[in-house]
Parts: structure tokens; sequence; C-alpha cells
């Protein structure tokens, strides 16, 4: 009996030894009251259902950060975050839609399970079994949908920290596409007030639509002082995304740097802030884009006001673009950390500027 009892707590201490933990989730409600244990769904609270294994399994991670720029889901750079995740639990959250990215993900890779939160209140966001789940998970997916849902629902809960846990701390592979991507972020537009156009932006740079915050939500290593935009060609977005850096420089002082992908692309970026761009290949558009932007403060607009079109210069080389084409085995190579123009391998660099609000661009 004693040897027993002595391989047990083993088993239960060391969890690396071991491939799971049967260790419940903490339970925060959901029960009748009566001191019996609640139904399993009750103890799930956010859950819109679960693919695979429920109990707790532990690998070994290895960081990343993966921003996705909407529309169709890029394979490759779910495939890149499952090799990371070492085979572990991967929870999608999201605030409004469905479990469809469950059988998605593990379609592409051997995973112990993929869950699918819906956290749409400030009340989940601050359950601590919704935070237990995130906390436990190998890799993190943020879904699509309204950015300013998961600020008003996430910022400064227990979500929020949970997320920032996974970053920091276990330093698991976290992604996120269209407004999953936009809050990833440290400086990041929230899209509250409806979403600004690139032409609205360049007429009035200090429209109520243009709502920006600074580093008070996720956490991403490498990413305080980067603004991330998607959709990018798409939709035509380079012009607001040069608004955003010129506020950001005009309201903080801080010379940021832009990180923008295009529809059917992500940028994954590795534990030592090397970014690669993956995207699937079409017949009909062989290539998607992502941008590196970088401005220089010693190259200001000469004309950034309330309700007067944009002029931002310099010459004609106002901002330095570098241009990725995504590929399915990842394109091009760029330092997020050093935003060297040196280091960077597999595009091209351009000049971008905006003259009376009209955005222009030539190859260096």
């Amino acid at each position: 009996m004693i040897r027993l009892f002595l391989v047990i707590c083993c088993c239960s201490i060391s969890l690396y030894s071991c491939s799971k933990t049967s260790s419940p989730a903490p339970d925060t409600g959901g029960g009748s009251g009566n001191g019996n244990v609640p139904p399993a769904a009750a103890r799930r609270p956010a859950s819109l259902g679960v693919v695979g294994d429920t109990a707790n399994v532990v690998k070994t991670v290895n960081g990343g950060i993966v921003l996705m720029g909407g529309g169709t889901d890029v394979d490759a750079a779910f495939k890149w975050m499952i090799e990371r995740s070492g085979g572990g639990d991967v929870v999608i959250i999201r605030a409004s839609g469905t479990d469809a990215y469950n059988p998605y993900v593990n379609g592409l890779g051997t995973v112990n399970s993929v869950e699918t939160l819906k956290i749409d209140s400030r009340e989940l966001a601050n359950n601590d079994t919704v935070a237990y789940i995130i906390r436990n998970a190998e890799m993190l997916f943020i879904a699509g949908g309204d950015q300013s849902d998961y600020m008003n629902y996430w910022k400064g809960t227990k979500t929020g920290e949970a997320i920032n846990y996974l970053l920091n701390d276990k330093k698991a592979p976290v992604g996120g596409t269209s407004a999953g991507c936009a809050i990833l972020s440290g400086i990041y537009y929230s899209g509250e007030n409806g979403s600004v156009t690139s032409a609205e932006a360049l007429q009035n740079p200090f429209a109520n639509t243009i709502t920006l915050y600074n580093n008070d939500f996720v956490k991403s290593p490498g990413l305080s002082q980067v603004i991330a935009d998607q959709h990018f060609l798409t939709r035509g977005r380079e012009g607001r995304t040069i608004v955003f850096l010129g506020r950001i420089l005009k309201d903080w002082n801080i010379v940021a740097k832009g990180i923008a992908a295009d529809e059917r692309t992500a940028v994954c970026i590795d534990k030592d802030g090397i970014a690669k761009v993956y995207g699937d290949y079409s017949a009909s558009r062989p290539y998607s884009y992502a941008y590196f932007i970088i401005p220089d403060a010693a190259r200001q607009p000469e004309k950034f006001q309330s309700g007067q079109k944009v002029t931002w210069s310099n010459n004609s080389q106002a901002l330095s673009v570098y241009e990725i084409p995504a590929s399915v085995n990842g394109g091009g190579s760029f330092n997020i950390k050093t935003f060297s123009t040196g280091a960077a391998t597999g595009g091209k660099w351009y000049w971008w500027w905006v003259d009376d609000g009209v955005v222009n661009k030539k190859e260096q």
C-alpha cells in the first residue's frame, strides 16, 4: 500500500512524466447547490464544443505569433502553430460565431484537443474556468469578428491575463485572424466607432472613427511599438495604416512600425523575432503579400491636421516599406526585433508617401 501511494503521488506531481492530468478545471458555478458535482457542460462555461480529449495534457511548447490577414484561413500557418504546440491542447476564442475551427484545426495535425470558447461578456471573461482552459492551452487562436468586442469584453479581465500568460510566461504559440490579429499588436485600432477606410482617414486624420490604444491590452513580445492591419490589399488599407502611424507619432511621440497582411496571408513570427510570410496558392492570384512599414522620426508629415487632407511626402520618401510575397513554405524573412533594412530577404523595398490625400508608391 505504501508503494502504491508513492507511485500515485509521483505521477500527480511530475506533469512531464505523465502525459495527462485528471485535475478538473475549477468549478465556478453551475451546480445545483446541493453539493452534487455539476454536469460537464456547466463546468466548461463559454465552450461551444471540444474535439479530442478534455483531459489536460502537458507538452513542451515553442513560442511564436501569427498575424493572419483574414479571408480564407492559411493552412500552413496553422500547421506552423500546431508544430510549436507540441501536439497539445488548442483553444480558439471568439465573441461571436461557431465551433467551425474545431474540426478544421484538428484535421491539420495531431493535437490532444481543440476547443472553441465563445466569450461574449465580461462575466464570462472573468470566469475562473474559462481562464483555466486558456492558460492550460498549448496553442491559442483568436478568431475574426469585431475587435471592439474583444476590447470591451476581455481587456482587464482574467481572459486578458490568460492570453498574456500564454504569450509571455508559458511562451505558447498564439495567433489571430482579422479582428483577432488586430488586438495582437501592442498599439491597436479598436474600430469601436465603425471601421475607417483609407479615403476617410486621408481626408481627416483625426476623424472620430480613428480610435487607437497604446499597450493596454495584449502584450505580444516584440510588438509593443507595432500596429497590425489586415485585409490589406483587398480593402485598400494602405492609406489608413499610414494615418494610424501618423497619429501614433503625433499623439504619443512614438515612431511605431506597421505590419500588414493581405487576405489569405499570415505573418508567422518565431520566438527570435524572425518573420516569414505564409499563404495558399491560387491560380487566379498567385501571391498575397505582407508589408513591414517603417516611418522615420526625421521625416515628419508636412500636413497632418484635423479636417484636412494628409500630406506626408518628404521628397517622396516618407515611409520605407518592405513587401514580401507569401508562399506555402514561408516567403522571405524579416526581423521584427530590429526592423533592419539590411537583414530582410525575399522581398522588395518601396517608398510610400502621401500627396494631398493620395497614397503613392515607388520601388527603391
